[in-house]
C-alpha cells in the first residue's frame, strides 16, 4: 500500500491548524490595532500556503501574501522560516508593479512610525521570522497597477551573500489594522 495512502489522512489536520495559525498570528498583530476579529483576517487560502524549503532555496516562505491596494503603497506579508545552521539577512526585494524597500514600524517620539529597515531583515538559525501589518514587512512602493484581491505577485528578495529566492504571494483584502500607508513612512493614517 502506498506511504500517502497511510499518512494523507493524518497529515490534513495538521496542515490546516497550521494555515489557521499563521494566519491568525498574522490577523493578531495588526499595527497596533486591538481589533481581532474574524472579519478583520484575511481568509486563509490553498494559494496563500506557498512553502520552500530550505533545499529549494535561502528561506521556507509561509502563507505568503499581499494587502490588496488600488493605488499608492502596500506591503507583503508571511512567515519566514530559516532550517539552516547560519542567519540569514534579507538585504532587498524586488517586484514588477512597484519598487521595493524592507520596512518595519518602531515607536519614535511617542509614536509608532514606519521606516526602512537598516541593515535588512535578519531570520536567524533554526528559527522564523514573521512579517506582519505592525512589524516588519517587505513594502510596495509607488504601485504601477492595482493589486486587486486573488491577483498572485511575484517577489525576488537578495539575500547579504547575493543569493537570491522568488516566492508568489495572493492579495487579500485586509482591514484589521485600518492603515493606509503614507509615502512620508509615518504612522499609518486612520
Amino acid at each position: 500500500m502506498p506511504r500517502t495512502t497511510v499518512a494523507g489522512p493524518r497529515r490534513r489536520p495538521a496542515i490546516l491548524l497550521a494555515t489557521a495559525a499563521a494566519s491568525l498570528a498574522v490577523g493578531v498583530a495588526g499595527c497596533g490595532s486591538s481589533d481581532s476579529s474574524s472579519s478583520a483576517q484575511p481568509s486563509p487560502s490553498a494559494s496563500a500556503s506557498v512553502s520552500a524549503s530550505a533545499t529549494a532555496g535561502v528561506l521556507g516562505i509561509q502563507d505568503p501574501w499581499v494587502k490588496a491596494a488600488d493605488k499608492g503603497m502596500t506591503a507583503a506579508f508571511g512567515t519566514l522560516v530559516n532550517d539552516g545552521d547560519t542567519d540569514v539577512t534579507i538585504t532587498a526585494a524586488a517586484t514588477d508593479v512597484s519598487p521595493m524597500e524592507l520596512h518595519e514600524m518602531t515607536m519614535k517620539d511617542g509614536k509608532m512610525v514606519m521606516q526602512p529597515k537598516q541593515g535588512g531583515i535578519v531570520v536567524k538559525a533554526h528559527s522564523s521570522t514573521v512579517l506582519q501589518p505592525g512589524g516588519e514587512h517587505l513594502m510596495l512602493m509607488d504601485l504601477k497597477q492595482p493589486v486587486k484581491a486573488g491577483d498572485e505577485l511575484t517577489f525576488t528578495l537578495t539575500f547579504a551573500d547575493g543569493k537570491t529566492q522568488t516566492f508568489t504571494a495572493v492579495a487579500k483584502p485586509f482591514t484589521g489594522a485600518q492603515e493606509s500607508y503614507a509615502p512620508d513612512h509615518g504612522q499609518p493614517a486612520a
